[in-house]
């Protein structure tokens, strides 16, 4: 195994992230705790060797005073040749492997650790979670407390364990001297504590806030930025500049309190620490009046004693550091680990391939309101056909697709899929047997490979290549080309796919779900973003997509579902017409009235309003 590869840097961590600090830290860590504490066994050896050195200059300032000039050198050369070797060899070797343990070992491989686990949890999150916060925000707690878990770790190994050792170290010494002398120490190091319990839980608890402030600025400057359209479209840039200034400006009146604290621990840290030297070389000097010590005890108490008052700024801005970090990680703690509000049920089986027949028994579901959402809807879908979904704004039509999805739990009724109630089987293999296409067409910034690839990532080239040809868009693709030269299917999309028209997003969009080749299929406005021919091409496509599976269309365009085999019409969440084409017009319904005042193909008039 390698010095860098000790601790895996993508271990799964065991079990849901708790909720209190200690046990957080415990499981953020957890696989990787024995080389932690090897690289601090390192560093507290490093530490001692602060008292060797203090150690060797008292024994070579006695050794001068008590011997003649004239072949003092050559009578005492092993003491000598033993300080040379130490300053030259053994020291600098300990160090150097402290410092690789801590530059190699710890820090490279604890923070994608950390984040990695934190990332894995949140993607686990319903999708409520995430519509709930900023997506900015989201990215910048995991990052902030991975890094802060990072900073913790790395800092009480490189900082915390050399000082307590050097301390110990320290005192074992002066009592070789007198015991008074350590117990002045022991005084001081009681003061010094004090100090810090004063100073550090108020760090921790500006320091938290000051992180929910950052936070704050980046998702609100990410929102405005992944709206930048809009924002121009309405000539709102003043607009996006006061609501970034509102939160730079709690930003900037958090960091002046953190840094007026910080500035108060400083001045108090720098009194306590001129005392130590003053202390110890004073007490050893009276301590040499009475007889009790030598010139190079003095020498060395006060090597000592000025080496851990440096050192006492050196370590409590790091115990400062770590504190503020510990706030970090508290901060992010409460936004990245809550509990999960979908989840699989124990036990919950895979989903093997099914034949796609889906049926919803007495469905309802408000999304925890009182009113809204659906009710009472039983509609069984057979595998094979193809079922249009029809409604006005707030019918349900979405909802009832997202049930079938599992992105929430029914709050009464089952949905079924093969006989299967989706809440017995896991999302992911519920999933894996459903494609869809959206209206809102989902592009990540990657290649249009990637992107198509996406529905089936185990996919040939050949396979590729004729989902895009199936959904028209292999002539568009192979002309793109990004700003870094990359074109054809090599070409980045940008974010969201902002460098594709709204209709190639889609037609990549259906590429994508051609190659997933799922059972189920779902459209949701699938064709809203193409022009007439283009439509008229991917219908076609569609059509030999859809053979074989089970299709739930919705559309606002009737005109595209007419040819389903049965058309499902929702009102006010509730089912109020089941029928084809013909047998809904004949009815003379909703269906019928919705038909008769299309315009250009649209259910539209200025009393249906259209679900977007």
């Amino acid at each position: 195994m390698k010095f860098g590869d000790m601790i895996d840097a993508f271990r799964p961590a065991e079990g849901p992230p708790p909720q209190t600090l200690a046990r957080f830290f415990l499981w953020c860590l957890s696989g990787a705790w024995a080389p932690l504490w090897v690289a601090a066994v390192i560093s507290a050896v490093a530490g001692t060797l602060e008292v060797v050195t203090a150690w060797f200059l008292g024994r070579i300032v006695d050794l001068a005073q008590a011997s003649y000039r004239d072949g003092a050198l050559v009578s005492h050369w092993p003491l000598l040749a033993g300080f040379a070797l130490f300053l030259l060899v053994i020291r600098p070797g300990v160090f150097g492997l402290s410092a690789a343990s801590n530059s190699v070992v710890v820090q490279p491989n604890v923070l994608p650790l950390v984040l990695s686990r934190l990332h894995r949890w949140t993607l686990g999150q319903a999708v409520t979670f995430f519509d709930n916060d900023f997506a900015g925000r989201i990215a910048q707690k995991q990052m902030q407390a991975a890094r802060a878990v990072t900073d913790v770790a790395s800092e009480t190994i490189n900082t915390v364990a050399f000082a307590l050792a050097s301390l110990i170290g320290s005192a074992l010494f002066l009592l070789t001297i007198d015991g008074w002398m350590a117990a002045l120490l022991a005084v001081w190091i009681v003061a010094y504590l004090a100090l810090i319990r004063a100073f550090l839980p108020r760090v921790r608890g500006k320091s938290a806030a000051r992180a929910g402030a950052r936070a704050m600025v980046t998702g609100q400057v990410v929102d405005t930025i992944t709206n930048i359209k809009t924002v121009k479209l309405f000539a709102h840039a003043a607009h996006e500049d006061r609501a970034a200034l509102r939160a730079m400006s709690g930003f900037r009146e958090t960091a002046l309190d953190f840094g007026v604290l910080s500035a108060w621990f400083r001045v108090s840290l720098m009194l306590v620490a001129g005392a130590l030297p003053l202390v110890l070389i004073g007490g050893t000097l009276w301590l040499w009046t009475l007889g009790r010590a030598s010139a190079g005890d003095i020498a060395a108490a006060g090597s000592i004693s000025i080496r851990i008052a440096q050192m006492t700024g050196w370590v409590s801005f790091t115990l400062m550091s770590i504190y503020a970090s510990v706030g970090e990680v508290e901060d992010g703690m409460r936004t990245l680990t809550p509990p999960y509000t979908l989840k699989d049920h124990p036990g919950a089986g895979e989903l093997g391939r099914v034949a796609g027949t889906v049926r919803f028994e007495n469905l309802g579901f408000a999304y925890g309101r009182e009113r809204g959402g659906i009710e009472g809807i039983t509609l069984t879908i057979a595998a094979g056909e193809k079922v249009g979904i029809v409604g006005a704004s707030g019918a349900g039509k979405s909802t009832l697709v997202a049930l079938l999805l599992r992105l929430y739990d029914v709050e009464s009724g089952r949905v079924l899929v093969d006989g299967h109630d989706v809440r017995e089987v896991t999302q992911e293999s519920l999933r894996r047997q459903i494609s869809m296409v959206t209206q809102e067409t989902a592009m990540f910034n990657r290649s249009a490979r990637d992107n198509i690839l996406y529905g089936r990532p185990d996919a040939s080239e050949a396979e590729m290549i004729a989902a895009a040809e199936a959904a028209e868009a292999d002539r568009f693709i192979r002309d793109l080309r990004d700003h870094k030269g990359r074109s054809g299917y090599d070409a980045y999309l940008g974010e969201r796919g902002v460098k594709l028209s709204g209709g190639q997003r889609q037609r990549i969009a259906l590429a994508r779900a051609f190659i997933k080749d799922a059972p189920i299929l779902v459209l949701d406005e699938a064709t809203s973003a193409l022009d007439s021919e283009v439509e008229a091409q991917v219908q076609e496509a569609l059509h030999r997509v859809m053979r074989g599976k089970t299709v739930l269309a919705i559309a606002h365009r009737l005109s595209t579902i007419a040819e389903m085999d049965r058309i499902v019409v929702l009102d006010e969440g509730r089912l109020v017409e089941v029928g084809t084409h013909a047998e809904l017009l004949e009815r003379g319904g909703l269906y019928a009235r919705y038909w008769n005042r299309q315009s250009g193909g649209f259910i539209g008039t200025d009393e249906v309003a259209l679900e977007a």
